[in-house]
Formats: C-alpha cells, structure tokens, sequence
C-alpha cells in the first residue's frame, strides 16, 4: 500500500495476548511497547490449548514452538464418571495432515516466555519494548494518551487493550459487561507426572490426550486433564456446581485451598483420577464469569484484543487461539500489504473480522459448559448414546476453526469498506462450497 506508515503502537498488558500482538505488530513494521501493571509480565495457572487455529499463526511468525515444551495432543477422550472407561473419543492422528499444524497443549508460563522471547528478542521487525509497573488509569481518547498510576503518560497513534478480562481499556471505551457468576465453579491443581507414577497410578501422560470426565449428563460435575511440558505436567480443571463452593470474587494469586477442598465433590468419581487428585499440588480457585457479547471493541484509534474484548467459558479450549487470532488480524491489516495509512479504518475492519467469530466461540463454550457434545470435536461423535445437542445446526466444529482464512476474510472486509471489488470464493474466510458436519454448506 502506497499510503502505508509506520506507527507507535502502545499495548495495555503483558499476557499471552500481548505478547501475541507486539509480535504481530513488530513483524508488520511498527515501534511497539508494552505496558504491564505488574512488576513482572507473567502469567499464573498451568495449561493452555492451542489447536490449529492458533499454532498456524506462531509458525508464520517465527515463533520457536519448541521453546514452549508443548505436549502435541493425539485425541480427544471423555471418560465416564465413575468407570473411567472412554465413552466418546475423537482422534486426532491425521489432524496436522487435514489441518497443516498440530493441536499444543503448553504450561502457561512456558508458552508466555517462549511468546516473550519473539516480542522482546531478535527477529524480523523492530523489538517490543516491555515496561514493568505500569497500570492504565485513563486513556485521553482525542489525543490517544494513556495516564498510568505511577503518574507517566504516554502517547500512541493506536493503543491495543490487551488487559484481560478485568480490563481497564474496557470500562474506558465505554463498554460495561453484562455478566453474571458461572453456574458452576472450578478449582484447579497440578500433579507430578513423576509423583503419580511413583505411587503406582496410572500414567495418563502416555495418552497424549485432552481428557474429560463426565460432561455428559447436563451436570455442571466434569473433570478436564491437560497434559503439558511434554507431560512431566498434568493439569487439572475440576468444575462442580457453584453452590458446593463460590469463588466467583476469588482471583489466581489466591490462597491454595486444602486437597480435601477438591476432593469434597467427587464421591463417586473414578477412583484413578481421583487418586491424581489426592496429590494435587497449587489448588487454586479460577473464577467463571459469564459476559454477554460487547456489542463492539474499539473506539477511534484504541481496541481491545482477547479476553478483554471477548472473554469466554474455557469449554472450548479456544480462548488463547481467539486473542492470538486478534493479534494476527491486527498484524494483517497493519501489513504494508493491506495498510493504507488510516488507523480507523483498519480497526473498524478488525471489529467486523474479529467480533463475530469470537462471539460465535463465545456462546458455543457457555453451551459446553453443562454439555461435552457441544464441544468442538466431540461434536461430531453423533454415534454414541448419550449424544445429545441443543440445535445440531449450531454445534461449533472443527471445520469451521481450522478450514479459515483470515487474510480472506479481511480482503473482502476491506473490499466493502474501500468500495471496492472481491471476487475470491470466500465469505467471512470459509471457503463457498466447503460442507460442515453440522449440515451447512458455506454459500447456501
């Protein structure tokens, strides 16, 4: 683009999004800093799903995957409640054949480091600058100045809200959540893959598999195994109602709860995974919230990019793959390819890229919450028994994640806004023609 300039682009928070979106950014060409109200940018919990969607995006950017120590997942398996033995299991050996990359499971703070390293180090572009203690209080929408606490100011000719899901740019833009408390409630503990085999447990690492109890009865009880750092790590998500336990005003940072804390729901629970349970270690409290979609995520020349602009249940795996798919919108439409030197432009065509295809993630992971066959993969496993979903029409799958082309979707978003013509087979990236195993075929 004849029109296309470098800008000074400010981001609010150094997460696994941030860090995503400075690397995005860096690669396009701009001078990128990022702004971290803790005095160290990063990140508490243990695993994060990354499937296709998202690991494309990390090989395109260079990124050293490898840095990350990912476990690559061979199934999907969801076990019975009490047997243990699996009742709907989707294989996923030909998935990096179908799809181009593979499925990583990564510890968080392995997968932000390795993230980190791609913003802050060597690599095409210039390197981020990161700045510790600095936490946004205001943001001057005219003049695109941000006041932080300690009293600094900073001017950006674009500011990325990449401040979580209690963000700040959000409240600033104007957008007040409609939320409510989960229905149900999560602790989360971490076993030694070491330790559980020492004790003569069984050895769940050697599944390379995301794995699931229950889910399948409409129940808000369901446990969720994510092996990571090449399956040293098993991490465990363990859901029950809220009413057994609310830690909905809890935050990660809070005080380890008591093993018998975890193991109080699960009386009947299959006791091999309930012996894992019983050495968990760092059991911390994640508090669900429920929002509403934003009815929009950027305001003149500020927008927000992952949890802060979308954020979601975790039942779909895909709330690190949607703020990596924001950063890589936004690395896209910044490109000199596709850059015309209009910042407002280029984020209206972020909204309208960006917003519906989260928002459809969004209210799939609030339905996977209470039903596994509404989760991606599973809910193409129409054979079993208990398979059972609200609209079948609607069920996310796995298709509709992987088979899109963002640069697509934004040539045609760009086409409409410059008045232009597209003439690519594609609409909103899916390919015309392509038929999904929920019955639609894109273009009908």
């Amino acid at each position: 683009m004849s029109g296309w300039r470098r800008l000074n682009i400010g981001i609010v928070g150094g997460g696994i999004g941030g860090m995503s979106v400075a690397i995005a950014l860096r690669r396009a060409g701009h001078i990128v800093t990022i702004y971290e109200r803790s005095d160290f940018a990063g990140e508490v919990g243990a695993s994060v799903s990354c499937a296709a969607n998202g690991t494309r995006w990390l090989h395109e950017w260079g990124v050293d995957v490898a840095k990350g120590d990912p476990v690559v997942l061979r199934k999907l398996i969801n076990r019975d409640w009490k047997t243990g033995e699996p009742v709907s299991v989707y294989d996923l050996g030909d998935y990096e054949e179908r799809w181009g990359y593979v499925y990583n499971m990564f510890h968080r703070q392995y997968m932000h480091a390795m993230l980190n390293d791609s913003a802050l180090g060597e690599g095409e572009g210039h390197p981020a600058t990161l700045k510790v203690d600095h936490r946004c209080r205001d943001i001057d929408l005219i003049t695109n100045t941000i006041t932080f606490e300690n009293g600094v100011l900073a001017q950006h000719d674009l500011i990325v809200g990449a401040d979580g899901i209690g963000s700040a740019v959000r409240g600033i833009l104007g957008i007040k959540p409609e939320k409510k408390p989960a229905d149900s409630s999560c602790l989360h503990t971490n076993i030694s893959t070491e330790e559980a085999v020492r004790l003569g447990l069984v050895d769940y690492s050697q599944d390379n598999a995301l794995e699931y109890w229950g889910g399948q009865e409409g129940k808000w009880d369901k446990i969720v195994l994510s092996p990571c750092n090449g399956g040293k790590l098993l991490s465990y998500y363990c859901f029950f109602p809220r009413e057994q336990g609310d830690y909905s005003t809890q935050s990660w940072g809070a005080d380890e709860r008591p093993v018998e804390e975890l193991l109080q729901p699960y009386p009947a629970l299959d006791r091999q995974v309930f012996d894992h349970l019983a050495i968990g270690k760092e059991i911390k409290p994640w508090r669900l919230w429920v929002h509403n979609p934003y009815p929009y995520i950027h305001r003149g020349r500020v927008c927000l990019l992952g949890d802060a602009g979308h954020p979601m249940m975790p039942h779909q795996s895909q709330g690190a793959c949607m703020a990596i798919e924001d950063a890589a919108a936004l690395g896209i439409l910044l490109s000199p390819r596709y850059f015309d030197g209009d910042v407002s432009q280029a984020l209206a065509v972020y909204e309208e890229v960006r917003l519906p295809r989260a928002t459809r993630v969004q209210a799939a992971a609030a339905k996977a919450a209470y039903n596994i066959n509404e989760r991606i993969g599973f809910s193409f496993n129409k054979d079993i028994p208990t398979y059972k979903v609200e609209d079948p029409k609607k069920v996310l799958t796995i298709e509709e994640m992987n088979a899109y082309d963002m640069y697509q979707d934004v040539e045609e978003k760009l086409a409409a806004k410059r008045h232009a013509a597209y003439t690519d087979k594609f609409i909103c990236g899916l390919p015309v023609g392509l038929e999904l195993p929920n019955g639609i075929t894109i273009g009908d």
